[in-house]
């Protein structure tokens, strides 16, 4: 079909007939056409061979196994981590008309014991389980008198030993193949480099499985890294330059989630915390508000994101340093995913750098996937701390190559590269003299030559290295350690007390053998900021009747309410910005709308319609 050109009814109704994917999508969930790779996706399952998908945040994923578990009939047995967001998929699938349940421990036993007596009778057509509940002698036997006719494996990374994720609780899942030896199996993630995939294969196919991945590339998302300073000034300075803008801003700590929403509220800005410390029904008052209300910020830990899908997110901010390059791609593809301009923001300093190598060296876990880890770390530190187009080496560590991108702080804002030998061996015959056990800011009082009373009571005023940095200010020489870091000639926290050690790397840069390049950094990364914010205020509005779109949102929080489930679930913010576009005015013209699928069409049609028509009026 050429470019631009849409479909008559008849047309498409006759197409969809001639494809049962087509007409489930349709008919079901009232979309008109697969995204990419989705169709390659069902039509390997529906062919019955198994597949591992790595798709990005925002592609679609769950519509892959969805849409062939109505197509091939049977039971289709969904595997998930979160309890939450096995409820969720179930809530939008039954307003969908699709006979879905869940059993989890969430749920009482007469409500699970019910569950599974329709799952018995052949009534259900998805189910979603735990892995751990899966994987049970007991559920495994029940289920093999069952006809089971596919396996969905969601966020398969936790499958890996190598990946940043792993989950013990789906190591047994190796297990399904040989257990459904005539079912196939589908696994979905947004994020696995070419080690974790391989693994999953390995363990979850035997390397029977045909592996799609689809591109990494967010090209509208704009990255940007920064020194971390202030980060209370840095992060409002930031989300000043996006009002009346929806963001997720991303912080280590439940304590900081709270004290970075109570900090914006106080300066103005419409905040909310989420974190898995707090109940449930706050939790999802605050993600209704979010989902519904425009202009909102959610300020949250990593608990925040899995499974939300709202459009126009215009940012995602880092305030830490994320667990891994994987982990930092998942994060910022939860922004303009409308395709609009988004931009992802992380501060990043040598506290964080700490801090992560005090929770890889505290987990419970083997020294090699330790040393993963670390190496893991490595590289996310590295891609902080490159001259390079960031999108280049985000998109290398997955495989993909790419051009320099000119949406990204490299590309935008070149710094200059100069030789840093010499201020190197100053920083390392600091470090050397003071006996390898002190801090960034210890080395640098050294080399500043601060008389400060830590100084002054371990005698380090005598060292020879005492001032003798006095040539350049207390930023330059933290930015030359971050970089010597990243770079492997000094190694962070040997024995977990923030301490600095030189590597071997580092010795041979000390005695001249090897060279360092460094990034100048010159600029006053806030001054940078003033500077980009024609550019970052100038990403477009909806395109939509702002007051319209509040209506209709108003009204699906209110439905949601009465139904018990998040406000998405009824309808998405893709949904309602194609219904505020559109203004369908009949049944017949709701039915086109992007989304609304046969039962969503019945129950909620004549809701939104006089929503419209009234709004009209």
């Amino acid at each position: 079909m050429p470019p631009g050109v849409r479909l008559m009814p008849a047309q498409a109704a006759s197409m969809r007939a001639d494809d049962p994917k087509r007409r489930v999508l349709k008919d079901v969930f009232g979309f008109d056409d697969f995204r990419p790779g989705q169709a390659d996706v069902m039509g390997a399952l529906l062919a019955g061979r198994h597949v591992l998908a790595v798709m990005p945040t925002g592609a679609g994923k769950s519509l892959c196994y969805q849409v062939p578990a109505l197509v091939m009939g049977g039971l289709t047995l969904v595997v998930s981590p979160l309890v939450a967001l096995m409820q969720d998929q179930v809530a939008a699938l039954r307003l969908a008309g699709v006979a879905a349940e869940t059993i989890n421990s969430s749920l009482d036993r007469d409500a699970n014991v019910a569950a599974w007596r329709r799952v018995a009778s052949g009534q259900t057509r998805l189910l979603y389980l735990a892995p751990e509940r899966l994987m049970t002698e007991r559920m495994l036997d029940a289920l093999s008198r069952l006809d089971v006719s596919l396996i969905a494996i969601d966020e398969a990374h936790c499958i890996s030993q190598w990946g940043p994720a792993f989950r013990r609780e789906y190591e047994d899942l190796s297990r399904l193949s040989g257990i459904f030896p005539d079912v196939p199996i589908i696994a979905v993630t947004a994020t696995a480099d070419e080690a974790t995939r391989t693994d999953i294969e390995a363990r979850l196919f035997a390397g029977r499985a045909e592996t799609l991945v689809l591109g990494f590339d967010r090209p509208n998302i704009k990255l940007t890294i920064e020194p971390k300073q202030d980060s209370k000034r840095q992060l409002l300075r930031f989300v000043e330059r996006h009002p009346g803008k929806s963001g997720i801003i991303y912080c280590l700590s439940r304590k900081k989630t709270e004290e970075m929403a109570a900090f914006l509220e106080k300066n103005g800005v419409r905040a909310l915390a989420y974190h898995a410390g707090m109940s449930k029904e706050a939790r999802e008052a605050n993600q209704n508000a979010f989902m519904t209300l425009s202009g909102v910020v959610m300020v949250a830990t990593i608990a925040f994101g899995m499974g939300i899908d709202k459009p126009d997110v215009a940012y995602v901010f880092h305030t830490d340093l994320p667990g891994s390059l994987e982990a930092y791609y998942q994060e910022i593809g939860r922004a303009g995913r409308d395709g609009r301009s988004a931009e992802a923001h992380m501060l990043y300093g040598l506290g964080d750098i700490r801090m992560r190598r005090l929770f890889i060296d505290d987990e419970d876990a083997s020294p090699e996937h330790k040393r993963r880890a670390h190496r893991r770390l490595d590289t996310l530190i590295g891609y902080c701390e490159t001259a390079q187009c960031r999108r280049q080496v985000l998109l290398g560590y997955f495989g993909e190559e790419a051009q320099a991108c000119g949406n990204c702080d490299s590309c935008l804002d070149q710094a200059p590269r100069a030789d840093g030998g010499a201020e190197a061996r100053i920083i390392l015959a600091a470090i050397a003299q003071s006996g390898e056990r002190f801090g960034s800011a210890h080395v640098i009082d050294i080399l500043l030559g601060h008389e400060t009373e830590k100084i002054l009571a371990r005698g380090h005023q005598r060292l020879s290295s005492f001032g003798t940095g006095a040539a350049h200010k207390k930023t330059v020489w933290l930015s030359l350690i971050r970089q010597l870091v990243a770079g492997g000639f000094l190694i962070p926290d040997p024995e977990g007390h923030g301490g600095l050690a030189i590597s071997d790397s580092g010795r041979a840069l000390g005695r001249g053998e090897v060279a360092f390049q460094y990034r100048v950094e010159n600029r006053d990364p806030l001054a940078r900021g003033k500077k980009r914010a024609a550019q970052g205020s100038a990403m477009g509005g909806e395109g939509v009747d702002a007051s319209l779109l509040a209506a209709l949102k108003t009204l699906r929080l209110r439905l949601a309410k009465e139904r018990q489930v998040p406000a998405y679930v009824i309808f998405s913010d893709r949904t309602l910005i194609d219904m505020a576009e559109r203004r369908p005015r009949d049944i017949d013209a709701f039915a086109e709308v992007n989304g609304v699928g046969a039962a969503k069409l019945k129950e909620f049609g004549a809701a939104f319609l006089a929503a419209i028509v009234s709004h009209a009026g």
